[in-house]
């Protein structure tokens, strides 16, 4: 991975980049102006072994509360399955005050803001790679990318300036990366995947043990 020095880790809240994603956001203001409405800014620790790499942020979770995976259902279960593998501490509450802290680990999206339908097109995620790419390089104590889904695992893998056939997204995937680093991969933590029994709890917190052993 190269090294990013123009472009920060994070995006202004006010990012005009995407055409699409502003237009979006901007409505969402109008509708909901005590909401967040920005791109949203990674959240944990600085000196994180471990980088969690969602995809974009929900309307009314991350977009509404400006902290990544807090407010909805997704993120009842990612904080829940970071605390039971000791990478945070406090108690999640689903709000960007109650406290918590991460330990030894970072949360960050693919993507900095909500995008209709929780869908970002190409260009959209083109566009904030840098960002990603800014993130990771922020981190020098990075062990582990663990990538919350496909998008955020094809993201993830570009921006490794690696190649898609070389490493093909998966449930529980992991490719050691050519810098010693490891990528891990899992279905998102939707409400969708686990109610239709795709990603089980059980299954999700499988990936995190593994995340948990090549951190230590």
């Amino acid at each position: 991975m190269n090294k990013n020095t123009s472009t920060p880790p994070e995006a202004p809240a006010d990012c005009r980049l995407c055409p699409r994603l502003v237009e979006y956001r901007e409505d969402n203001a109008r509708k909901h102006p005590e909401w967040f409405n920005g791109a949203v800014p990674s959240f944990g620790d600085p000196g994180a072994a471990l980088l969690v790499i969602g995809l974009a942020p929900g309307v009314t979770g991350a977009n509404k509360s400006g902290r990544p995976f807090t407010g909805d259902w997704a993120g009842d279960l990612l904080y829940a399955t970071l605390d039971k593998f000791a990478f945070s501490e406090g108690t999640y509450q689903a709000r960007p005050d109650d406290g918590l802290r991460l330990k030894q680990a970072m949360i960050t999206n693919a993507v900095r803001c909500v995008p209709p339908a929780n869908k970002p097109i190409g260009a959209e995620i083109n566009t904030c790679r840098p960002y990603l790419e800014a993130r990771m390089s922020a981190l020098p104590n990075l062990k582990v990318l663990l990538c919350l889904g496909k998008i955020a695992h094809d993201s993830t893998v570009r921006t490794l300036g690696l190649r898609l056939k070389e490493y093909p997204f998966g449930h529980a995937s992991e490719y050691p990366l050519p810098d010693g680093r490891t990528l891990l991969s899992s279905y998102h933590c939707s409400r969708y995947n686990t109610n239709t029994g795709r990603l089980t709890a059980e299954m999700f917190e499988a990936v995190f043990a593994r995340a948990r052993e090549l951190v230590d």
